[in-house]
């Protein structure tokens, strides 16, 4: 048995217990309050004066994928052949070894989600993950966690150089309509054949990945910056009636309205960044504020290694100076991140039966000058007092 006793305990699932204790046992929270009981062989963390959060999740990243400290021969995340590879695993390229790794957690950070960029219309299957450990399979927390697709600049940049298509938004849009469409056949197909030799249909890893959109069981995670390319993804989920997520919603302020209405979730940011092209010309910590002030449920994002991951927090706290209410902000690193990645029966919160993913801070998170002091994962203290276990 772990406890970590007397710190202020901000559950996040409506609750700040002040002097409070949380309880983990086999790897799971088995109690959060004041005065819990503690049995005398159990290792205990004072927290006092300290704060105690569930270890923040980074909604949007691409650690592991494009590494750190290596160059060109660390960035697995686009493949630039094929502007339609649904079949693609981000399970398949993440590098544990990648020093980032170590930045989370030192910055509190016990979950990301990451996976592939976004040259292609649909680049390949993404994953959520714990920020601790040596093999990648130990570390899942769910996979798939979402199918990348990507509107705007990116896509019409990368092929239209190449001389092909999509070298327009009218291209991006048709491309993933069209693979949808040839989905939906393979559907039919499915359902027509039998076992009988003549009927059997191949497998096509493609299509299997985009039938799991069909069916809701895979989200899409729609990288669009600009207004118009978020309307564009809207339209297309709406038009085959799948699950989406939008990523980045750099302009989303400008249609906050539409998006609380339509209730699709966003995960904001990088926000903390440069105009670097066209679409950002926009860019801002006030989205994330007024999309949350209008219902819409928001995470905020790294986009790592854009913002090193590290500074997950800092970027919340730059959305509360501009306007987003503290809640807000804690919630978009924790339990809305959680529910919008599918893993909120696991994280985001302090509840019994959840993952003991637990960080105590040596300040308000959201104070620059605090750090994490102890890091749980799993249950077990992976970082306490500047070091590594």
């Amino acid at each position: 048995m772990l406890a970590i006793v007397n710190g202020k305990v901000y559950t996040m699932a409506g609750e700040v217990i002040d002097k409070g204790t949380v309880l983990m046992e086999d790897g799971k929270i088995q109690g959060v309050g004041r005065e819990l009981a503690i049995p005398e062989d159990g290792k205990v963390v004072d927290a006092k004066g300290n704060f105690i959060f569930p270890g923040f999740i980074d909604a949007h990243s691409h650690i592991g994928i494009f590494e750190e400290a290596v160059g060109e021969i660390g960035e697995e995340g686009n493949e630039w052949t094929d502007p339609v590879t649904p079949q693609l695993r981000a399970l398949d390229a993440i590098n544990p070894a990648d020093k980032a790794f170590e930045d989370a957690v030192i910055g509190g950070v016990t979950c990301a989600f990451t996976g592939p960029g976004s040259a292609n219309v649909i680049g390949g299957q993404s994953i959520a993950m714990k920020t601790y450990g040596k093999v990648i399979d130990h570390m899942v927390v769910k996979e798939p966690a979402g199918l990348k697709i990507a509107f705007g600049e990116n896509p019409k940049r990368v092929y239209g150089e190449q001389k092909k298509m999509p070298a327009t938004r009218m291209a991006t849009a048709a491309l993933l309509r069209e693979a949808l469409v040839n989905a939906q056949n393979y559907k039919v197909k499915l359902e027509k054949s039998s076992p009988d030799k003549d009927k059997t249909v191949e497998r096509d890893l493609k299509m299997e990945v985009l039938c799991d959109v069909l069916d809701k069981k895979l989200r899409l995670r729609a990288h669009a910056h600009r207004a118009d390319d978020i309307m564009t993804a809207v339209r297309i989920a709406k038009e085959f009636d799948v699950d989406m997520v939008i990523e980045h919603c750099t302009e989303g302020h400008l249609i906050a309205d539409e998006l609380a209405e339509l209730d699709i979730p966003a995960v904001v940011g990088p926000s903390f960044s440069s105009r670097s092209k066209v679409e950002l010309k926009n860019l801002s910590f006030i989205t994330p504020g007024i999309l949350a002030a209008k219902g819409v449920k928001v995470a905020i994002m790294t986009d790592h290694p854009v913002i090193p991951i590290q500074y997950l927090p800092v970027c919340a706290a730059l959305a509360v100076r501009e306007g987003m209410k503290e809640e807000d902000a804690l919630a978009a690193i924790t339990i809305n991140a959680a529910e919008i990645l599918g893993i909120a029966d696991r994280l985001g919160s302090l509840e019994k039966g959840k993952d003991a993913d637990v960080v105590v801070w040596n300040g308000h998170p959201l104070d620059i000058k605090s750090k994490p002091s102890c890091v749980v994962i799993n249950g077990e203290i992976v970082y306490e007092n500047c070091k590594f276990k």
